[in-house]
């Protein structure tokens, strides 16, 4: 099932110049599945060269015609959700019924778009004098280079694709070398579907060196990014030198208050379904829970017996609720997490240890950290993985305080029946999305994005297609 990936440059896919791969591995059995084409200078000079030639064409093609080519794309990838689904297992470990999801996602994207390219609306402004005539038009930016990550496969380039295609923009995608078939899947598609040679191009191989070619070349006019805050602050480096435009989906550390007007075993059971999804690899995952002290006990308890009552398993066997983590060095990380946090007071409430009986793999059991203290790194840093660090509050002030202490501000979780407190909560927390009462978040027509070291420029709606529009304005003066 899964293939050796070659470059898509141009309309065409080819091996790197040189001939270099680097291997793709099943993070379940830690087995390899394919290898990838590991891209030379050449080759990112040869996607440069692609990705100009099509937006010449792409930003002169209609955007009736754009919305027709983008809405095939989404029914292209509809059509072949179960064998992207299963790339997307094989190559990330999560349960097919999630990955089938996600696939679905990712369609949504291109469906949006293919509606939002027909409405990018200008502006007539009124001049001061009858023989002046002032407007504002939005253009295409111009060559796009993507950067995605590992964990969301398909829905994450997908976001970047849809809108800059949507824009009437060409593309340069990077994915991430764990996981680049989904990605893959969805250039077939657009392939497939119409879009022109040299629109949509892909590279695989050094991220460092493709960073920094595509970057620092004067035909890339933006970029976009999802990644960790360290890697965007890179990217932000490598893009001042040109002034790019730029547009940064970054990490989090989602704060959950939970307050004392609600039931705590049915919100115990609903963030503990959302914080294992994916191993706990999900930039909004909720990753730190605030509870008041009159409900600690029982939603603690209860988020314990949801995580103890997962199957955990490879993403493909039937029943599978969680899967592994997506490398060794992610479960290194949550490994020392838990000791730091246990060594500052913790208790494990759940899991905390490999899970027996699973001999290979990146597997981690669900784990439930409970009164655990603010200066935990968990608590800090962002845990990527299957942890959830839980802690007790008394006042308002007091934990808003606590949850808006941190550099990030992706999501942000508030669980209260009270209107007052609901509302005061989700205007105070320092975040780019708020759930109440709700935890997922994502989905094609809303903006999605982060402040603070979470990020810049949103994704999804109709913001984000306008991160891929330069607006330029007009002011004519009638001939006399």
């Amino acid at each position: 099932m899964y293939h050796d990936l070659d470059l898509f440059i141009g309309g065409d896919w080819r091996a790197a110049s040189d001939g270099a791969t680097r291997g793709v591995h099943d993070p379940a059995t830690e087995e390899q599945l394919g290898t990838i084409a590991v891209a030379t200078e050449a080759d990112i000079d040869a996607a440069l060269a692609a990705a100009r030639a099509g937006f010449a064409q792409w930003r002169q093609t209609g955007t009736w015609e754009r919305g027709a080519i983008l809405r095939r794309a989404a029914d292209l990838i509809r059509a072949r959700v179960d064998e992207i689904a299963t790339l997307m297992s094989l190559e990330t470990g999560k349960p097919l019924a999630e990955a089938r999801g996600e696939t679905g996602a990712a369609a949504d994207q291109f469906e949006w778009y293919a509606e939002e390219t027909k409405r990018i609306y200008g502006q007539i402004i009124e001049a001061r004098t009858p023989d002046a005539r002032m407007a504002v038009i939005h253009q295409p930016v111009g060559v796009v280079a993507a950067f995605s990550a590992w964990n969301f496969p398909a829905l994450l380039p997908a976001r970047k694709i849809a809108a800059a295609l949507g824009a009437g923009c060409s593309i340069i995608v990077k994915p991430a070398g764990e996981a680049p078939a989904s990605c893959a899947a969805l250039i077939r598609a657009c392939h497939d579907a119409g879009v022109p040679a040299g629109a949509v191009n892909f590279l695989t191989g050094n991220s460092g060196l493709i960073a920094e070619r595509l970057i620092a070349s004067p035909i890339v006019r933006k970029v976009s990014v999802t990644g960790s805050v360290p890697v965007g602050k890179e990217i932000l480096r490598l893009a001042a030198d040109g002034v790019k435009r730029v547009s940064m989906e970054l990490g989090g550390h989602g704060p959950v208050l939970i307050f004392d007007d609600v039931d705590p075993e049915k919100v115990a059971e609903t963030c503990a379904a959302t914080k294992f999804r994916n191993c706990g690899q999900v930039c909004i995952s909720p990753t730190r829970f605030y509870v008041h002290d009159s409900l600690y006990d029982r939603f603690s308890k209860r988020f314990a017996e949801v995580a103890n009552g997962l199957k955990l398993g490879r993403g493909l066997d039937e029943g599978v609720q969680m899967g592994p983590m997506a490398n060794a060095r992610g479960l290194s990380t949550i490994q020392d997490l838990v000791a730091d946090a246990v060594d500052r007071g913790a208790e494990i409430l759940a899991g905390g240890r490999r899970p027996e009986g699973i001999n290979r793999g990146f597997f981690f059991a669900p784990t439930v950290l409970g009164h655990v203290p603010d200066d935990a790194r968990v608590m800090r840093e962002e845990p990527f993985g299957p942890i959830a660090p839980i802690t007790p509050f008394r006042t308002y002030d007091e934990v808003m305080e606590r949850a808006n202490s941190l550099p990030f501000g992706l999501a942000g979780y508030v669980f209260s029946n009270d209107l007052t407190t609901a509302t005061k909560a989700y205007e105070d927390l320092e975040c780019g999305m708020i759930g109440v009462n709700e935890m997922l978040l994502a989905t094609a027509e809303a903006p999605f994005g982060g402040i603070k070291e979470s990020g810049m420029g949103r994704e999804g709606g109709s913001l984000g297609l306008h991160d891929y529009l330069d607006p330029k304005y007009v002011k004519m003066k009638l001939a006399r």
